[in-house]
């Protein structure tokens, strides 16, 4: 009878230590499980975007924007057609009563209408006489009358001035009328002339 009670006792003790055990290691499992998971959960979650990279991204739209609005500005006022061609105008200035200086007067002028005779525009040239110069368009001392008799006949776009005042004086001072050639076209002042075709634009060539 003792033998059988200390058996019982035996027993009894060894299911109660069973049974304390278990829920410790059941809990030691858990915790080992518990950090894996919460670990993955971190990895595996998306972070919200900052408010400061939401402005950064809108402020990146709203500036891509404007840079497609300022190319397609620039495009159109870019276009071929919509370019302002500026006109070929060409003053040349002769005071001097040389006939070298006359004829390189007329050189230019001619290889500048047919340079752009050639590119198929317009040029006008014009070629500005006084003092000395005069003598140029006159008909009676005129050493290159029948150059620009030619000239004139080839090339409208190339005209001649002659200066009133200078043609005045010569008068005064030879004390007979100053005959000019056909081509010639009175200005009341060369100097002025010259100065108000470069006000308005015009290329200026001293000879």
């Amino acid at each position: 009878m003792i033998r059988i009670g200390n058996l019982a006792i035996a027993a009894i003790a060894g299911l109660a230590m069973s049974l304390l055990i278990a829920p410790t290691a059941q809990a030691q499992m858990d915790d080992q499980v518990r950090p894996q998971a919460r670990k993955s959960y971190r990895v595996s979650k998306p972070k919200p975007p900052s408010r400061q990279t939401q402005a950064s991204r809108q402020k990146d739209d709203q500036t891509s924007k404007h840079d497609r609005k300022s190319d397609q500005k620039l495009a159109l006022v870019t276009k071929p057609t919509e370019i302002a061609r500026k006109p070929h105008q060409l003053l040349l200035q002769v005071n001097s009563n040389e006939p070298a200086m006359m004829n390189l007067a007329l050189n230019n002028a001619t290889n500048v209408a047919q340079y752009y005779r050639d590119l198929g525009e317009d040029v006008s040239i014009e070629v500005v006489t006084f003092g000395p110069g005069l003598h140029m368009l006159r008909d009676d001392t005129s050493p290159v009358k029948a150059r620009i008799e030619g000239l004139a006949m080839s090339n409208p776009e190339i005209s001649f001035k002659a200066c009133g005042n200078t043609k005045e004086n010569m008068r005064k001072a030879e004390n007979k009328d100053i005959s000019l050639i056909p081509q010639a076209t009175i200005v009341k002042s060369g100097v002025v002339r010259v100065m108000e075709l470069q006000e308005q634009g015009w290329t200026y060539v001293k000879l």
